[in-house]
């Protein structure tokens, strides 16, 4: 059986993640605003107590340094309710991407992850395009940012 052109695109269409961009605006630790518009995003959700969230941090935060000059914008939100700012930022105080407490962004709750690690992947039209735990890892490594990230990169 054959599919009209326009009915076997809508089936390609339907496959693709489609989303609004991650949040409207979030305030950093350093009291900036975070701003990606245009730029490929990656937004991590991690917590001071997460083992594997300190982990991944630092691979993040390579690949991040790589290819920033590329469009590539980074935000880890952290989800502890008791860290102090304070707290957060010396242990983020090496990392060069930005870093946010989950209060001072704006996001629906329902989008805030149950679990963490869970890295999230934007193309350049605010599109959800991967997800970790949707992938099946618990954490992300650099491989995985390579082929998620360079080929959004290259558009």
């Amino acid at each position: 059986m054959r599919f009209p052109k326009v009915f076997a695109a809508a089936i390609l269409l339907s496959s693709v993640p489609v989303a609004a961009a991650p949040f409207q605006s979030a305030k950093t630790l350093d009291g900036s605003e975070f701003s990606a518009k245009g730029d490929v995003m990656i937004v991590h959700y991690w917590a001071t107590w997460c083992a594997p969230c300190r982990v991944e941090m630092p691979v993040l935060d390579a690949f991040y340094r790589k290819h920033r000059e590329q469009g590539l914008a980074m935000l880890a939100v952290s989800i502890d309710d008791s860290a102090s700012t304070a707290k957060l930022k010396q242990m983020t105080s090496h990392f060069v991407f930005a870093v946010a407490k989950v209060d001072d962004v704006k996001i629906p709750r329902r989008d805030i992850p149950a679990a963490i690690p869970e890295t999230r992947v934007y193309d350049r039209a605010g599109r959800l395009v991967f997800q970790s735990k949707a992938d099946g890892k618990t954490t992300v490594d650099a491989a995985t940012l390579e082929r998620v990230v360079d080929p959004l990169l290259a558009r």
